[in-house]
């Protein structure tokens, strides 16, 4: 199946799915849309049920469901977690920050530190650069290139200090990263900037997560869509565009 467009997957972001069926709830579609959506949820496997008004399926569809409207495809559905940063992707990012000497950086979630191997490439004398890290072996290793890391889900990870960047590629499974960034946010000093790798969805996605978090995103950010299959390298075809957010210097 080609790829989905997107005013198709606007319109699936809004379904519900309770236990094995996914529900329209978006009001009356047009013919065109409306069979155009159907053909998605029967090529994931559901099959219509006028008795219960939805499409019905076999199984649990939440994961291929998720993974359909991170990617824009139908595939075997995707765990999005731990993907590396490509490198170009780390260069972008870098380059969007616009670290300078003296500034502090945050890598939340930081992985193997994909995005601060690229800070201390182009900007190496940064007062600090610091990572949050979950998982054992990732922090292993980002101990060893030298990085101040503490072990923590950076969810309920606190601090008391604030940072002049954060540079992020956080988790995408069930809008994680809408969570992640809007707690990044608020590790931003006055006058800072945050940039973060993002699923597209956060820009067309209907429910209240999305619309919640694009009111809040058009106050302080812009961005750009990344190029398709850019973290085909890393495993994942997710849709991803490139999030700057300015936080102002009187906030």
């Amino acid at each position: 199946m080609a790829r989905i467009p997107e005013q198709i997957l606007a319109i699936l972001s809004r379904c519900d799915v309770k236990e094995n069926i996914i529900l329209l709830t978006c009001g009356q579609l047009d013919r065109k849309s409306y069979l155009a959506v159907s053909s998605v949820l029967e090529s994931m496997g559901g099959k219509w049920s006028r008795k219960v008004g939805g499409h019905v399926f076999p199984a649990d569809p939440i994961g291929k469901f998720e993974s359909v409207l991170l990617t824009g495809e139908i595939d075997k559905p995707e765990d999005f977690g731990f993907f590396p940063t490509p490198k170009p992707l780390a260069r972008r990012v870098v380059e969007l920050a616009q670290i300078s000497a003296g500034h502090s950086v945050l890598e939340p979630s930081a992985g193997n530190g994909a995005l601060a191997d690229e800070v201390r490439r182009v900007c190496p004398n940064v007062a600090r650069l610091d990572c949050v890290e979950l998982l054992p072996d990732n922090c292993a290793t980002l101990s060893s290139k030298g990085y101040r890391t503490e072990q923590a889900d950076f969810l309920t990870w606190s601090s008391p200090d604030l940072f002049d960047r954060v540079v992020m590629n956080p988790p995408f499974a069930r809008q994680a990263d809408i969570d992640h960034v809007t707690k990044a946010w608020s590790h931003v000093r006055p006058g800072g900037r945050l940039v973060a790798i993002m699923s597209a969805g956060v820009v067309f996605r209907e429910n209240k997560k999305s619309i919640r978090f694009r009111e809040f995103f058009d106050t302080d950010g812009c961005y750009e869509r990344n190029e398709d299959g850019a973290f085909k390298e890393s495993g994942t075809m997710v849709n991803t565009i490139t999030v700057t957010m300015d936080k102002a210097a009187n906030d």
